[in-house]
């Protein structure tokens, strides 16, 4: 989302374990038009050992060798064309793992050789082990949903965020709760719902991702929702629903 001067300087992210064969890490506070955004990326182990990294944050050395501790590093996946920082360093640190491109990321980021680009289909890699549902119709970006099937994991990257009640303070408190951003639950932001110029085939979408057995729910942006997953997603889109 940022600029490399708008990243600020954090503690050493690790990874944490999330559920069967997941991880996360926290990266970077980006700063974007004068708000802070905390990032998260995600690593999923894939049954032939392989690590399918989604959403890549900062990397560190302290990062790059607890990822290396769980694997070979097989594939680096940008969800939707807004998160794309990182990919770079992430290929040139693994320059063995494939590449994979949201809509639009191709044409946005020249400067990168991408391997394949993301749909509906699931690539033969994580085929069976974790689903994907590509959402369109909006004018902000088009995004891939995953599911990873073990852990019971639904990942959003930007179309649901979830921020502390007091993480902006003063006017920026107050745009925040205009867009949505804040709040005790995960929402899909305002100019997200906006920018939905078809919403049917958003709702395509949706109905996929609610057939999901969804137990928990990763953002790039914001807390995790551990437990009951299913229902926040529910929640979160029911302004989408006819």
């Amino acid at each position: 989302h940022a600029s490399p001067r708008g990243i600020h300087k954090v503690t050493v992210p690790e990874l944490q374990p999330f559920g069967p064969q997941i991880w996360i890490a926290d990266g970077p506070i980006v700063s974007v038009a004068g708000f802070r955004y905390p990032t998260r990326m995600a690593v999923i182990r894939l049954s032939d050992g392989g690590l399918f990294i989604w959403s890549p944050v900062a990397l560190t050395p302290a990062l790059q060798a607890a990822v290396e501790a769980q694997g070979r590093v097989s594939d680096i996946v940008a969800p939707n064309s807004l998160h794309h920082l990182h990919l770079k360093a992430w290929k040139q640190a693994f320059p063995q793992a494939r590449l994979h491109a949201a809509p639009g990321l191709r044409d946005k980021r020249k400067d990168l050789a991408f391997d394949a680009d993301l749909s509906d289909t699931p690539d033969a890699a994580w085929t069976g082990q974790v689903d994907q549902v590509l959402v369109r119709g909006n004018l902000i970006t088009a995004e891939v949903v995953f599911f990873h099937r073990e852990s019971g994991t639904v990942l959003f990257t930007d179309l649901v965020q979830n921020f502390p009640p007091n993480w902006f303070s003063g006017w920026r408190a107050v745009v925040a709760w205009l867009d949505r951003m804040r709040g005790e639950k995960p929402q899909v932001l305002q100019k997200f719902r906006v920018a939905f110029v078809n919403r049917s085939a958003a709702r395509s979408a949706l109905r996929q991702i609610q057939a999901w057995p969804c137990r928990n729910l990763l953002m790039a942006h914001g807390t995790p929702v551990v437990g009951g997953g299913a229902a926040f997603i529910r929640e979160a889109f029911g302004w989408l629903r006819p």
